[in-house]
């Protein structure tokens, strides 16, 4: 690792040396200032674009050249004259200004060589041949070169800080603007430019009377003679390890026409890696948004998602994956687009965790410490659809459908050796289902009235079932007070839940335009939500009987038979005013609230009305600088679950008995956030600070018997306040080919507990650090070295832990006889508590390819994972009565043989 840092900065240096500055001011006729003027510098010699500039808004630019050179400068503005000029370099700074003359002619400027990134109103493109130097294969390789652009450990891309919203490729969505798809699937040989979308209006009617500043999509423009073709690339591999024969197999093949677009990608591989995890599936929205979302009403519909282990960093002890997709889009006109995806995913997962969890202090009932090593396998079949109608028959009307349904079948089988409960066999099992229906219309009246109808229809079912089988005598309490038998020869509890959810939104929104610089917007809204939620837990007896414990004395309600019904109705008012560099949307919206709920025979319901205010200040100091405040209050109500008052099993030391009368809780949210990207200096800074605070907030009480780890909880209205605070900032910048970062989070949270009747203050303190430094050299190797600490400080009353994790890494990447593409990626984790080392870690992954020239069809690569054979990786984390510190073990070294034909 020394070795190589050395050579990297003894390359940095070379590659530094022997540089001069070129500056200096691009003004019009009359000497005023032209930003965003173009300025570039051509090698005669090469014949390469050396250097470039973008003007700032006091017209200056600023250029990095070599010493002893010819150059040609090209200075270049829409609606102006070029200027082409030759300019020979000695050893010393260079002073020039120009001055550029209006051209009524309105031709295109000829440019001598294309700008690595141009401005156009709300459009930044990048060149993406100006970001390549031969060794990337997919969109993500590329992304990652552009200054300003990055994609963060979500696999998401991010712009100047903000998440892109939506990603086309020639105006078409890929997937309904999932980026990671995008980026990991997209050859980037097809890319010829990146387009950034600020300010993006899903639709054009309303860009005008909405707040976008938040809102970026991207734009893949193909390479021409892409169209109308296939194209893409076919992955084929094997290999050995540990004896197991090792796959993969990836087509990934596209299709573009001016009308139709067809995007099919697939995966088969036992190497680990993972086309798309249970946590994308989750979170993949399919582009829904709920129209009483931006109310400042939060409705949970809860999740009864089984307790699934996991990925750590997509890695376990086995994964095995099979994975399908495919999007089709069609605009049989130019006034209808119709388009839809499939998307199948079935993983097989075998994953080994040792785990260290160490309760809170309460008094005497303070639960023992808890070791448990488990092994776990997983089965998930997931499965998803969307359809889209788009309708635009003119500018004045736009009719939009979209249905997206989900269906999933998944399977754990757990076994858990416990310091406390000994040996447990666990089961949970899964076949949810899930459509969601979306109608939206807007309508144009004249210039200055706006309509649209928003309504969204719900229709989820969800059946968890779980099986636990253990021989535990700390358990015997517990089984008594709820009602089980606790003679038999082991527990064999069992577990059947039943969740149906029906929700329906509706708004009618109107906006009056009043001038250019306000408008008003109106929204009268309603909320109806239903969940029936039925739970039975029973025993199976050594006799292979079944035991209701209802039918036992039991110090609880057992099963379940709960109706909850929601609704809202609502009128919100907001006034949108521009005066300057400021822009005010002030808003208030009232709220008609009722909840009700029958179970146990008994009705329990309530009703009331609550304003809701809101407000938004957003200051644009330039361009390409601003800061916003964002206050909002919200109602936040609970799902069925927490009300249900027949006891549930989470898991066999883990129970619920709900509380009927609960009431929602209020929060009040504050966001400041800054944005700065200068394309003079190329420095890219933004940075938020969030802070929250709940009021009758719902938290959890638990109880602990004396010498179990078994805890029975129940909900209840805090009559203390919970807080958080965050922060969360980076700096970038680009110095000539090499670009520097630095960011970092810091999270702080308080909230109450009770805890075996004891109440106590939980304070958790996260902060991350992370300095990088990476090149872009056309023609050197380029480096990507960085260095990241988490600290993760956890104080929970009478105890207090604090656990670190040091990570420094390198990627290096380079090109060589311009036949040979070498990679290579390693990173040290050192994972400690505040007085000794607990783990320490390595990853190092390589790989080989070969390929004749860039228009060659076929490729081989040899690629190695997990080289140093790591056998585990360790975090911390925290729970509401506990931290632990866990030990996770995965794959071993991999090493396959690949062949890649493009297409």
């Amino acid at each position: 690792m020394k070795q190589t840092l050395i050579a990297l900065i003894m390359l940095t240096s070379i590659t530094l040396s022997a540089q001069l500055k070129l500056e200096g001011f691009v003004k019009d006729s009359l000497g005023v200032p032209l930003e965003l003027a173009n300025v570039v510098a051509i090698n005669q010699a090469t014949k390469a674009l050396d250097s470039y500039a973008i003007t700032n808004d006091k017209g200056r630019y600023r250029l990095s050249l070599k010493e002893n050179a010819s150059y040609k400068l090209q200075i270049s503005f829409i609606g102006y004259k070029t200027i082409d000029i030759i300019l020979n370099t000695v050893d010393a700074d260079i002073d020039r200004n120009f001055n550029l003359y209006e051209d009524n002619n309105l031709d295109e400027i000829n440019l001598v060589y294309e700008m690595p990134i141009t401005i156009k109103g709300d459009t930044m493109i990048y060149n993406a041949d100006s970001f390549k130097n031969g060794t990337e294969r997919k969109l993500e390789d590329v992304i990652k070169k552009m200054p300003g652009l990055e994609i963060n450990d979500d696999g998401q891309i991010q712009v100047e800080g903000k998440t892109v919203t939506k990603l086309m490729v020639d105006g078409k969505n890929f997937f309904d603007g999932d980026t990671k798809l995008a980026t990991k699937n997209i050859p980037s040989n097809a890319v010829d430019k990146v387009e950034i979308l600020k300010n993006y209006a899903e639709v054009g009617q309303l860009s005008g009377v909405q707040d976008n500043t938040d809102n970026i999509a991207i734009n893949i423009k193909l390479k021409q003679g892409k169209g109308n073709f296939w194209f893409g690339d076919i992955k084929a591999g094997a290999g050995i390890a540990n004896e197991d024969s090792q796959y993969i197999f990836q087509p990934k093949l596209f299709y573009y026409s001016p009308k139709t677009s067809v995007n099919v990608i697939g995966d088969l591989n036992n190497l680990g890696e993972v086309a798309f995890t249970r946590s994308d599936y989750r979170n993949f929205t399919g582009g829904f948004r709920a129209p009483s979302s931006n109310s400042g009403t939060s409705i949970d519909l809860g999740s009864n998602d089984l307790g699934f282990l996991q990925l750590q960093n997509n890695r376990a002890k086995s994964i095995e994956t099979k994975f399908g997709a495919v999007n089709i889009s069609h605009s049989p006109n130019k006034a209808l687009d119709l388009s839809g995806f499939l998307i199948y995913s079935n993983n097989e997962t075998e994953m080994q965790q040792n785990r260290a969890i160490q309760y809170a202090e309460s008094g005497t009932g303070t639960p023992p410490d808890l070791y448990t090593e488990t092994n776990t396998n997983q089965v998930s079949d997931l499965g998803m659809a969307k359809f889209n109608v788009k309708y635009i028959p003119n500018a004045n009307n736009e009719l939009n459908y979209y249905a997206i349904g989900r269906l999933s079948k998944q399977r754990q089988d757990q076994l858990v050796n416990s310091n406390i409960s000994g040996i447990v066999n666990e089961v949970d099992s899964s076949s949810p289902f899930s459509l969601r229906q979306n109608l939206n219309y807007y309508y144009t009246h004249d210039e200055n009235n706006i309509f649209s109808l928003t309504a969204q229809h719900l229709l989820q079912d969800e059946d968890p079932f779980y099986n636990a089988v253990l021989s535990d005598t700390t358990f015997n309490r517990t089984a008594d007070d709820i009602g089980f038998d606790s003679s038999q020869n082991a527990y064999n509890l069992n577990q059947n839940k039943r969740v149906k959810s029906n929700q329906f939104d509706a708004a009618l929104d109107y906006w009056n335009i009043l001038n250019e610089k306000s408008n008003i917007n109106i929204t009268l809204g309603s909320v109806y939500s239903n969940q029936k939620f039925d739970s039975d837990i029973f025993q199976i007896l050594d006799d292979g009987s079944t035991l209701d414990p209802a039918t036992n004395t039991s110090l609880f309600e057992v099963g379940n038979d709960v109706d909850y019904t929601f609704s809202d109705i609502y009128l919100d008012l907001k006034y949108r005013l521009k005066v300057g560099i400021f822009t005010f949307t002030p808003g208030v919206s009232g709220h008609a609230y009722g909840t009700k709920s029958v179970q146990y025979g008994a009705t329990y319901d309530d009703s009331f009305f609550r304003f809701l205010p809101s407000f938004n200040t957003r200051v644009d100091l330039k361009k390409s600088e601003n800061i916003s405040l964002d206050y909002r209050m919200t109602t936040q109500f609970t799902d069925v679950t927490n009300i249900a008052r027949g006891i549930v099993m989470g898991d066999y030391n883990s129970f619920t008995s709900g509380t009927p009368d609960l009431e929602n809780s209020l929060r009040h949210n504050i966001r400041l956030n800054y944005f700065n990207f200068n394309l003079f200096s190329y420095t890219n800074i933004n940075g938020s600070l969030t802070y929250s605070k709940n009021i009758n907030q719902i938290r959890n009480s638990a109880t602990f018997n004396e010498g179990s780890i078994v805890n029975i909880s129940k909900p209840f209205n805090s009559d203390f306040s919970d807080e958080s605070v965050s922060f969360s900032g980076r700096f970038q910048r680009t110095f000539g080919k090499l670009r520097a970062s630095l960011s970092g989070s810091l999270n702080y949270s308080k909230y109450n507990q009770i805890f075996n009747g004891v109440t106590s203050i939980n304070e958790n303190y996260t902060q991350t650090y992370r300095l990088g430094v990476n090149s872009n050299f056309t023609e050197a190797p380029n480096f990507d070295l960085s260095y990241s600490l988490r600290i993760a400080d956890n104080d929970q009353g009478a105890s207090r832990t604090k656990y670190y994790t040091h990570s420094p890494s390198i990627d290096f990447d380079a090109l060589l006889f311009k036949k040979l593409t070498f990679r290579t990626e390693f990173s040290y984790n050192l994972y400690r508590d505040e007085n000794s080392t607990l783990n320490k870690y390595q990853f190092w992954d390589a790989s080989l390819a070969y390929r004749k020239n860039n228009d060659s069809k076929m490729e081989y690569e040899l690629k190695a994972t997990n080289l140093l054979d790591a056998t585990s990786q360790s975090q911390a984390s925290a729970g509401t009565f506990s931290v632990s510190s866990s030990e996770y073990f995965i794959q071993p070294r991999y090493i396959t043989l690949r062949l890649i034909y493009n297409i």
